[in-house]
């Protein structure tokens, strides 16, 4: 083998790196080289592009030293730095949750380990000012060997954190040759078993900075706020550390209109080593105007230019606040992920994701579960979003390993042993925590430190604490995989700041709550955002709303990892998940769980938690009085100030009046009240509609932008739909008289104008002929199931056992009876499966009218031992020339009974095929809830079905038997009809994927409930 072990031994992290630093990019003078603009310095060079690449199946295969400079790589193959080799086509790509891809075996991998040969040659010139050089690696992973001009320069692991060298005595005037060698596993991947894509490869930028031979080397930046008689004063206190000797720095803090602020200096000689910079008056950072100074550090040859956010985040009577003021973290986790770059993410790829979070009104992020590029907290700084930083740091995998007993209070029990409380891992865990604050401790965005991510907890973690709140007290600190211990051991848990859980049930957050809780409650995962969801942002909401020690939460998570394998001919992208690869140690699609798809158009999701967490919330509404009661939900800002407000009052889907509210001040936190002047329409479905659009724009949100909506219920003389009451109440003017025949198994009814045939033995008819026109292309279904949810995987299994996948209609006797204006159809009947009892009977009622209309009325008692239904409804079967639709109910986006705050009340059209939620794994989807009438057309005829009592329903092209069995959104085949599911309820959607059951009240437990709806057929003009 061409080189040491160092990939399985414990005791070799690195080899030959500098020590950890804060991370900045030098200049000749002063530059601004923050968020994204480092390649303005004079001093650095990047080494991005095209390098020489060969890929090895294992290390043993690698047996030449092609990092020797006359080492011939001209049948190397290409790829990008940065980069990863499975996107590149070298290798598989293998996605997994929480198993290793590997035996437990540490500190051993595999012997057949791939690794990845890189080669490139770059140019170099000589500064006379700045003739020390040092190479930087932001991201390799896992680990990687590296030489310069046939050199060895060193060895270092840690994936996602940066790796330094001083290359000043191997580098060359003119061309040079960098080798690297990369290997895909170290024993730091047994670290590193994050719920990710696992890729290989120089993921991050790679650059040489080029510096004098006496310089600050590092420097440690906090901020102080004194308040005194209703002023404020900052302490901004800078602790400097040089390479070899202090050397004159002149330190210079400019507000950001380019004055001074404040400023000192170092001589010399002097043992000063930390000065303080006092500011008056300051301009304090926060999320919503995150106001930045200017640091520049100057010295003879070198100038070192940041930003600085006077902020301070501390706690107060276990109340998490920034800036003196109680705050609440409307968060969302962030992987580094792309469908075509994978784990590699530039600066325009990282704005966008800020862009988007804004937009939908994030103020926080965590980095799951890792720190991520450097240049991501200056955008965050920039952008106003507080982060929790992640040290690189997940060991899942000794969760899984066997045991007799695999009880999850057995296996939590043993999780902590292998590695969280094993001094053997003390160095290499220590050191992930240590290089992640060290390179970020200047960013005033980081707020919270987090050790890492479900690890379990040990000795190793308790040091990590204890040395994180002894380096920097003024940030907080968090670890939630605090709670998985051995119970028979007393642990430390005083350098905790808070206490964090992932997807707890509200109970038990309640439970926590009200029993004199010691620390803050975090959700740092809640709303498992996992295809058709998440659907209790609300409730969650509610609670983090309700509790001032709950100080918020961040959603799990933001986008879903997949890899863009293809197009289609229609030119749809084709994206793969777990187990597309071949692989055998996968977790399928649960890496689909975010709310974003791939590309970055939202999930419904997103646009739900838009409108959960908008600036301000209606309290109430006077109707008599027309007083109007606002609460404004900012932390900083007064809404009169952030927010234009515009209104509508609509009834059935008209606007019938509009208009602009006066500015109006309210505070951050406090409700405000103003008087309005609006004309209540005298009867219909009324509506006060508030929209709150940003007054002033912003670099990443447009001025005049919806941050979301509210929607008051008016009061009317009739607060019906009034389409939908002529609807419901019109009966056939023409005289006219129905014609039955009656067979042993149908009933067939008609006139000059329609002939409908009724099945005796389901209760259902199975032909709808109107005006010449034929509707159903195959018979009527009462419809129980539902294509799973990716959060319905858990409930799956009892509705499966349940056979509800199987159910079907059975009729026992069947009744006509006739009048002079209609006809009457009842059947007994009861739904049921092979090899269960009845799972419900059910009475069914048509009523015939002269004119065609039908009208229905299914009441239904379940059998209790069965679980929660996943629907009730009528299922049609349409034409597919059906294909244009018309409702009045939530809209335009779907919704559930627990997921609808993205949508509104209103009159709605669309094409049927645009319905479709298009989740990369097919599920049930594009539901609309709380509908007075829906209409279904085509050129010239119309099906409408309304009812007295709101429904639901959903049109699409597809079958939910298609996407239930389908794997990809882009195998999904049209049925040929348009299928028309019209429903009582549907079960609730929840976050069951990972998250808690959904709630008892969107469940659908219901013992006996009436069903009616009305069918009305028509032609147009």
């Amino acid at each position: 083998m061409i080189i040491p072990r160092y990939y399985e031994d414990l005791s070799t992290l690195h080899e030959n790196t500098m020590p950890a630093r804060a991370y900045y990019i030098p200049a000749s003078g002063q530059m601004d080289t923050s968020a994204g603009n480092r390649e303005v310095s004079d001093r650095i060079q990047m080494l991005n592009g095209k390098w020489r690449f060969r890929y090895y199946a294992s290390i043993y295969d690698l047996k030449d030293a092609f990092y020797a400079q006359d080492y011939d790589t001209s049948d190397y193959g290409r790829i990008n730095v940065p980069g990863v080799w499975q996107m590149a086509g070298y290798d598989t790509h293998q996605y997994t949750n929480i198993r290793y891809p590997f035996p437990f075996d540490p500190p051993y991998v595999p012997h057949d380990n791939p690794c990845g040969a890189y080669v490139h040659m770059f140019g170099y010139h000589e500064d006379m000012e700045a003739a020390k050089v040092y190479l930087n690696f932001e991201g390799v992973d896992s680990c990687f060997y590296v030489w310069l001009n046939g050199s060895y320069v060193g060895y270092s692991q840690v994936s996602h954190a940066t790796s330094e060298f001083d290359v000043s005595s191997v580098i060359a005037e003119g061309e040079n040759r960098l080798a690297v060698l990369v290997l895909k596993w170290c024993d730091g991947s047994y670290l590193e078993d994050q719920d990710k894509f696992r890729m290989s490869g120089i993921f991050r930028d790679v650059y040489l900075l080029k510096r004098p031979a006496q310089a600050v080397r590092d420097y440690f930046v906090r901020t102080r706020i004194e308040r005194e008689d209703g002023e404020e004063r900052a302490s901004v206190s800078v602790r400097l550390e040089y390479f070899d000797a202090v050397v004159p720095t002149s330190v210079r803090l400019y507000n950001a209109a380019g004055e001074v602020a404040a400023e000192a200096e170092i001589v010399a000689g002097t043992d000063v080593m930390e000065l303080r910079l006092e500011v008056s008056a300051p301009v304090l950072w926060n999320t919503e105007e995150p106001y930045l100074y200017t640091l520049v550090l100057g010295t003879a040859h070198e100038t070192i230019t940041d930003h600085v956010g006077i902020r301070e985040i501390d706690i107060e009577n276990r109340i998490v606040r920034l800036n003196g003021k109680p705050i609440k973290f409307r968060g969302v986790n962030r992987h580094d992920s792309d469908p075509v770059t994978g784990p590699t993410v530039g600066v325009e790829q990282m704005k966008r994701d800020l862009m988007l979070m804004k937009q939908h009104n994030f103020n926080a992020i965590r980095t799951s579960h890792y720190p991520n590029a450097p240049v991501f907290y200056e955008l965050c700084d920039r952008y106003g979003f507080m982060v929790v930083d992640e040290a690189d740091i997940e060991s899942h995998g000794p969760s899984e390993i066997f045991h007799k007993d695999y009880s999850d209070s057995n296996k939590f029990h043993h999780w902590n042993g292998p590695i969280a409380d094993n001094p053997e891992w003390e160095v290499s865990i220590m050191d992930r925590v240590y290089r992640c604050v060290h390179r970020d401790k200047n960013r005033p965005s980081v707020v919270i430190w987090s050790m890492g991510n479900e690890s379990a907890y040990g000795c190793n973690f308790e040091w990590a604490l204890q040395w994180t709140k002894a380096f920097d007290s003024g940030r907080l600190t968090h670890y939630e995989s605090a709670r998985y211990r051995n119970r028979h051991k007393k642990y430390d848990y005083s350098n905790l700041d808070l206490y964090s859980r992932m997807y707890p049930s509200l109970e038990e957050i309640s439970a926590y709550l009200d029993n004199a809780p010691t620390k803050p409650f975090l959700l740092c995962e809640y709303c498992h955002a996992m295809g058709n969801g998440p659907g209790d942002l609300e409730d969650y909401f509610q609670m983090i709303d309700q509790h001032k020690l709950l100080c918020g939460g961040f959603v799990w998570e933001w986008c879903d990892h997949a890899v863009a394998y293809r197009e289609t001919d229609e030119g749809r992208t084709v994206y793969c998940y777990g187990g597309d690869h071949g692989e055998i140690i996968h977790d399928g699609n649960f890496c689909m769980d975010g709310l974003v798809y791939p590309g970055r158009t939202p999930h419904t999701g997103l646009l739900e938690y838009k409108n959960v967490y908008r600036p301000a919330r209606v309290v109430s509404f006077d109707q008599r009085t027309q007083t109007l009661r606002i609460r404004n939900y900012l932390e900083f800002t007064d809404l009169a100030v952030y927010a234009r407000i515009r209104y509508e009052v609509c009834c059935d889907g008209a606007c019938v009046e509009n208009g602009e509210i006066m500015p109006f001040s309210v505070m951050p936190g406090q409700t405000g009240t103003v008087c309005m002047n609006i004309l209540i329409p005298q009867r219909g479905s009324a509506y006060l509609k508030l929209y709150y659009h940003l007054r002033h724009g912003t670099e990443l949100v447009l001025q005049d932008t919806l941050m979301g909506f509210d929607e008051i219920p008016l009061e009317t003389e009739d607060n019906r739909n009034q389409a939908a009451v002529r609807l419901m109440t019109l009966r056939p003017q023409q005289d006219g008289e129905i014609t039955v025949r009656e067979t042993d198994a149908e009933v067939c009814c008609s006139d000059g104008n329609f002939a409908y045939r009724y099945d005796k033995r389901t209760g259902l008819f199975c032909q709808l002929d109107y005006a010449g026109k034929e509707y159903l292309d195959c018979p009527m279904e009462l419809n129980i199931w539902r294509a799973p949810t990716d959060n319905d995987m858990y409930i799956k299994r009892e509705w499966t056992r349940a056979r509800y996948d199987h159910a079907y209609v059975r009729a026992y006797d069947t009744v006509v009876l006739r009048t002079e204006s209609s006809v009457t159809i009842s059947s007994i009947a009861s739904v049921l499966a092979d090899s269960v009892q009845r799972m419900m009977d059910v009475c069914l009622t048509w009523q015939i009218d002269t004119d065609g209309s039908i009208s229905a009325g299914i009441l239904v008692r379940r059998d209790m031992e069965f679980p929660v239904l996943p629907r009730f409804g009528i299922r049609l079967f349409l034409r597919e020339d059906f294909d244009k639709i018309s409702y009045f109910g939530m809209g335009p986006y779907e919704s559930y009974q627990d997921k609808c705050r993205a949508s509104g009340h209103g009159l709605y059209h669309a094409k049927v095929r645009d319905l479709h939620e298009p989740y990369l794994r097919p599920q049930e989807n594009g539901s609309h809830t709380d509908c007075s009438y829906v209409a279904v057309s085509d050129d010239r005829s119309v099906l409408t079905v309304v009812s007295e009592k709101t429904f639901s329903f959903n049109a699409s092209v597809y079958t939910q038997e298609e996407l239930e069995q389908k794997m990809h959104e882009h195998e999904l085949e049209p049925s040929g009809s348009t299928v028309l599911c019209l429903d009582y309820a549907q079960n609730g959607i929840g976050s069951n994927s990972c998250g808690p059951e959904v709630l008892s009240r969107y469940q659908f437990q219901e013992e006996e409930f009436l069903f009616e709806l009305r069918f009305v057929f028509s032609e147009k003009g």
